[in-house]
């Protein structure tokens, strides 16, 4: 049995939690092909939490290690936790409820997530979650504690519900007197970091990419130079919760996310992050994973203020997830703010090339506009990765073809300036909660069928090394949502990865 498996936990003691991450598929019936998958910064943050409050918890981060079901839940029973913990989402939910059907009855469970805040009722109800013990809605770090201390304190925690065994009715909790807002949305900067033992993945050596080549190049600095040879050791990091956007198919949408209220970390508190990463794990590149480090302008502002008087680009290079509208109005000194202080890449949720899909998504943003923005990232030397959706509600033949051109044409951009544009292409997949779910909903599609996530293997379209790194994310409900059957959005999508594999090769050997 590997027990070694289980990230963070003292062996030497009984233990009071397993911290659960689900694979998304079975891969005792078909291993992964990919060697990285994105690390659980939101398990790991309830998980270093517990430990600080004196609880002995481990993360059986199932995914990462490429396990089926069986073998999950049988390290999970040989560890003998008093609490088995599991973050539901959609795409994993069927993973998670047959682990949860294996588990030893003498171990309590407790589960949270986007699918259980979005769908709490059919949980609860589900007969393979019969040992459900609390369903924690929405931030977990104080709430989990307290579970773990008593379970009888569910009675008290707002946002926890159960299955009452006696009458068979939904029970929750009710806070004596008005609740602690700091129960459902904590102070950010007042969480420990994230204990990276909990993490199996993460930090991680990553290869040079073609940004880190020409950095080393253009700026000749020691830490460039090195990187440009042999990669950085990279981690991820979290920057803020909450979004205030309504892209009608993210489980992060503010109208999803009614409760949640947005929080912003400040700037001296990332950074001591970044330098205790850099101290503990020679950390020197930082993937910004949340919606907002570069999703305000305001934020943009008073972090690169705090980053340029620590001098974080001359340190450190980092990667961050920003807003095409907001960047849109970002001048060039403050572009050329942003590269000073490291910036080296951008992910952008482009999603399409037709005008009227964007509006359906209600992304806020047009075909122009993302090249408009794209244009001026790479002129400044900055990296773009765009994100694309491929089969959205109502797509046609026109739209796809609009998405593959306006790829292509980004592609173009990038082949004459500094800056490189990477293509990320997903096929569409619906998730409980959003707007897009009560469209489809209220047109008349069944859930049970919205939630039939199966993987699909693209290898067979020519792709195999392409698809390689890209293995977790191939999943689908298979449904045709617009004009394009499904096998051409596949091939599509194919086609593009294997071309955007194709240009990596390219790039690496010309930058070598």
């Amino acid at each position: 049995m590997r027990l070694a498996l289980l990230s963070g936990a003292d062996p030497t003691h009984a233990l009071d939690a397993v911290f659960v991450n689900a694979p998304l598929r079975d891969y005792a019936r078909r291993p992964r092909t990919n060697d990285y998958t994105l690390p659980v910064l939101g398990m790991a943050y309830i998980a270093t939490y517990a430990q600080q409050a004196g609880f002995n918890v481990g993360v059986l981060d199932a995914e990462a290690h490429g396990l089926g079901i069986a073998e999950t839940a049988d390290l999970v029973n040989a560890a003998r936790p008093r609490w088995a913990a599991m973050n539901l989402l959609a795409p994993t939910y069927e993973m998670s409820v047959r682990i949860a059907a294996r588990l030893d009855p003498e171990i309590a469970l407790m589960a949270g997530g986007h699918h259980a805040k979005a769908m709490p009722d059919r949980i609860l109800a589900d007969p393979r979650m019969a040992n459900l013990r609390a369903l924690v809605l929405g931030e977990g770090e104080l709430r989990v504690a307290a579970l773990l201390e008593d379970e009888q304190r569910r009675r008290e925690l707002p946002g926890v519900l159960w299955r009452d065994r006696l009458l068979g009715t939904r029970a929750a909790g009710i806070p004596a007197g008005r609740p602690d807002p700091q129960l459902l949305g904590p102070d950010i900067d007042s969480l420990p970091y994230v204990n990276r033992a909990f993490l199996p993945q993460d930090p991680y050596r990553a290869a040079p990419t073609a940004t880190d080549r020409r950095l080393a190049l253009s700026r000749g600095t020691d830490l460039l130079e090195t990187a440009g040879r042999t990669g950085h050791v990279e981690a991820n990091i979290v920057g803020s919760r909450g979004c205030p956007y309504n892209c009608t198919f993210c489980g992060a949408a503010v109208s999803a996310n009614p409760d949640l209220s947005i929080r912003v970390r400040s700037p001296e508190n990332i950074i001591g992050e970044l330098d205790q990463l850099h101290d503990e794990h020679g950390v020197t590149a930082f993937r910004f994973v949340d919606d907002l480090f570069l999703g305000a302008g305001r934020v943009i502002d008073e972090q690169m203020a705090a980053f340029t008087r620590n001098r974080i680009g001359e340190r450190y290079v980092w990667d961050a997830t920003g807003r095409i509208n907001v960047l849109d109005r970002l001048g060039d000194r403050e572009l050329d703010r942003l590269v000073d202080n490291g910036l080296r890449e951008v992910a952008l949720g482009i999603e399409s090339g037709s005008d009227r899909v964007l509006k359906a998504m209600d992304k806020r943003i047009d075909a122009e506009m993302t090249e408009r923005v794209a244009r001026r990232l790479v002129e400044h030397g900055i990296g773009v990765k765009g994100y694309f959706i491929l089969g959205f509600p109502g797509e046609s033949h026109d739209d796809l073809e609009a998405t593959v051109r306006h790829i292509r044409r980004l592609w173009a951009v990038a082949d004459s300036n500094p800056g490189d544009v990477r293509a990320s292409v997903f096929e569409f997949r619906p998730y409980p909660g959003t707007p897009i779910w009560t469209t489809l909903t209220d047109a008349g599609h069944r859930p049970d069928d919205l939630l039939a996530y199966g993987d699909v293997d693209l290898t067979g379209d020519g792709a195999e090394e392409s698809m390689r790194q890209r293995d977790e994310f191939n999943f689908s409900v298979g449904i045709q949502f617009g004009d394009v059957p499904l096998a051409e959005i596949r091939a599509t999508l194919a086609a593009l990865t294997r071309e955007q594999h194709q240009r990596n090769l390219t790039t690496r050997g010309a930058a070598a």
